[in-house]
This record gives C-alpha cells, sequence and structure tokens, in this order.
C-alpha cells in the first residue's frame, strides 16, 4: 500500500537523543535503502567510501559533508549527492535529522 510522507511526519519519525546517532530504516531492498537518522549536534561520521551512490536529504538542521576532502554546508529542504568511491564524512553543525537514500 502506498503512503505519502511529508516532511513534517519525517521530523516526527525519530527522535534525537544526546550525544547519540540515530537511525532508522525505511525501505531495505537488494538494489538499495533508505533510511532516516537523527544525530544530536556535533555528533560525526568518519571518513568512508561506499561502493554505491548515496543523496542525503536534509529533513532538519545542518551538517558540514567533507566528500572527498571539500566540505559542503548542507541545510533543512537541501539535497546532496555523494558519489560511489569518493571518501566521505560528515559532522552535525546543528541538531540534524537527515534521510539517506543509498543506490546499489
Amino acid at each position: 500500500m502506498a503512503e505519502t510522507i511529508n516532511k513534517e511526519s519525517l521530523i516526527d519519525a525519530i527522535n534525537y537523543q544526546n550525544g547519540s546517532i540515530v537511525s532508522k530504516q525505511i525501505i531495505k531492498k537488494p538494489n538499495g535503502n533508505i533510511t532516516l537518522f537523527a544525530f544530536d549536534k556535533d555528533e560525526s561520521l568518519t571518513e568512508h567510501t561506499s561502493p554505491f551512490e548515496a543523496v542525503v536529504y536534509m529533513v532538519d538542521g545542518e551538517m558540514e559533508i567533507k566528500i572527498g576532502g571539500n566540505p559542503y554546508s548542507v541545510k533543512a529542504g537541501e539535497i546532496l549527492v555523494m558519489p560511489a568511491n569518493i571518501p566521505h564524512g560528515l559532522k552535525a553543525t546543528l541538531k540534524s535529522k537527515m534521510l539517506l537514500t543509498m543506490i546499489k
């Protein structure tokens, strides 16, 4: 059954936890997945690579995402495409929620 989801639904679908990163898997399929994340301020993911392309949609807050050493400030309502096999990492400059779509 189809379901429409708006920005407010995404914001309400996951809660912040102090000093933590919280994730909620929305869809997991062999060809990709969609995961919702909530990052407390200053939480980060260290630089890593992925063999798959990914799209970040910032639902709330702001993050600095580095791709190949280049920093991008991504704010609520913005989308960033992360290419496969390029090192990337991120840090929440504010409490932030993002929707990550990974294409395999």
